[in-house]
């Protein structure tokens, strides 16, 4: 899934698309680029670390209109960087959280994944 720029989408829009985004998901990452290819290393090791534990999972490419969401984002999780995982709804971090939790042995929980 890719957010395109939308120059002329109203901020309440952009909130329900990034709302259905999570809504949708049990598992979603909000990404500079693509679980194939990311393009951040921050990004890269989100995907590495939930990668281990849950297979199924949904990438969001921010990159494309990351000035239009990562208000969108920030208003939802309190979090103004990317990525930004969300699980059940819930959001849990970025990929500093998400090894934080590795490294404790919590992410699979975290994850849904036990």
């Amino acid at each position: 899934m890719t957010f395109q720029p939308e120059t002329d989408a109203e901020p309440d829009e952009i909130a329900a698309r990034v709302e259905e985004a999570i809504a949708d998901n049990d598992v979603v990452l909000f990404m500079k680029g693509n679980r194939l290819m990311p393009q951040c290393g921050y990004s890269q090791r989100a995907v590495e670390l939930i990668g281990q534990h849950v297979e199924e999972f949904e990438t969001v490419d921010v990159l494309p209109a990351l000035p239009h969401y990562r208000e969108a984002l920030e208003s939802r999780s309190g979090w103004e960087t990317i990525p930004q995982t969300f699980v059940d709804g819930e959001f849990v971090g970025g990929s500093d959280v998400l090894a934080e939790l590795d490294e404790r042995g919590e992410l699979a929980a975290e994850l849904g994944a036990e």
